[in-house]
């Protein structure tokens, strides 16, 4: 089975949908699918980690003063062009082509509806329509079945909801049941997504210097595409309880540590909420408030608010009321994150599954 990813990574966007893409593709190779990806190299892209991940990238050239997503918008049928010739000089039938990327819909889906046997999107937006086999969207929404409603064909086989989220094996191979938390607080996990465009780990490092949280440790984990990676790791020196990590890869260990984490509303919310992690959350991109209100709705999470309204007094705040083990905050949360997620059922790899039953 041969399968193409088109997505990308930048400094505006984040490192989201490349990640997610990465776990689906390592998943189906171990099926036996032969998998390579098509990435356009806007700043902050992923492609290096990519193809450190065993994965061979096909790149499409950017203009680096044009934003990122309006861009691909502006010049949809160029990027499909693009794409349609990597394809073709690939000489081989493509089985399987999955598009992750908010800046394209039908009218590139349908590009390549003749190219290729079968076509998968991944969204969590909800806001275009599509042309595609098999549709993706992991999060956790109050209108979860009803989102799609007319985007997507009759035909279309839709995945909806954290039953089929996309976890990497260092979480998979985990018991949660076997986790142990209470409400104490002594390690916490400060993460705020693989670029923080909006500086949140500088922010919260103000605030961990405070005397009063000397006793708890501090993970503090950014990605390579950072643009503050360098100060923030001078900051980590200087706070000697406080550990640095850029681009770990045993983040499930970080959280199993954990006793509370500070990150931002992205895809670590399913990894947070699989491992029955507590979480103070900073809305730092549109498209995470929906999910954010559902999950703190549901009690497994508190916002601190959207970036531009978050301040170290607030954080401070929510960090001290959390640390008081007789307002049973912490429990509840624990709880609540094991009612979204149900392990047993992502173990099963159902997206996975999905697509080998649809090439048979």
């Amino acid at each position: 089975m041969n399968v193409v990813i088109r997505t990308d990574a930048s400094f505006e966007i984040g490192t989201g949908h490349v990640m997610r893409c990465i776990t689906l593709a390592k998943q189906l190779v171990h099926e036996g699918a032969e998998v390579l990806f098509i990435c356009r190299s806007f700043y902050g892209n992923s492609i290096s980690f990519i193809q450190s991940q065993g994965f061979h990238v096909h790149t499409l050239l950017s203009d680096k003063n044009k934003k990122h997503l309006q861009w691909t918008r502006d010049n949809w049928e160029k990027d499909s062009e693009e794409t349609k010739l990597i394809l073709g000089s690939l000489n081989k039938k493509i089985d399987l082509l999955i598009v992750d990327h908010y800046g394209l819909d039908i009218k590139w889906e349908s590009k390549f509806c003749s190219v290729v046997n079968y076509i998968m999107v991944i969204d969590d937006l909800a806001n275009r329509v599509h042309n595609c086999d098999l549709l993706l969207d992991q999060n956790y929404y109050f209108n979860m079945n009803n989102r799609y409603k007319g985007l997507v064909p009759e035909y279309c086989t839709l995945m909806l909801g954290p039953s089929y989220v996309l976890l990497r094996d260092e979480f998979l191979s985990i018991d949660p049941q076997k986790i142990k938390r209470d409400d104490s607080i002594n390690n916490i996990l400060i993460f705020f997504g693989g670029t923080d465009p909006t500086g949140e780990t500088l922010k919260t490092l103000k605030v961990i210097q405070k005397p009063n949280f000397s006793h708890i440790e501090f993970n503090v984990v950014v990605g390579e595409a950072n643009p503050k990676k360098e100060e923030i790791k001078e900051i980590c020196t200087k706070i000697k309880n406080s550990i640095y990590h850029c681009q770990t890869n045993n983040m499930a260990e970080l959280m199993l540590k954990a006793d509370l984490a500070i990150s931002a509303g992205g895809a670590t919310t399913w990894e947070r909420c699989f491992l029955g992690l507590p979480s103070l959350i900073t809305i730092v991109a549109e498209n995470q408030e929906d999910v954010t209100n559902a999950v703190v709705e549901k009690g497994a999470a508190y916002c601190l608010g959207s970036s531009i309204e978050v301040t170290d007094t607030i954080i401070y705040k929510e960090i001290n009321s959390l640390c008081d083990q007789n307002n049973g905050r912490i429990i509840e949360m624990i709880r609540n994150c094991w009612e979204i997620i149900n392990p047993n059922i992502v173990k099963m790899k159902l997206v996975t599954r999905n697509i080998m039953r649809l090439m048979k």
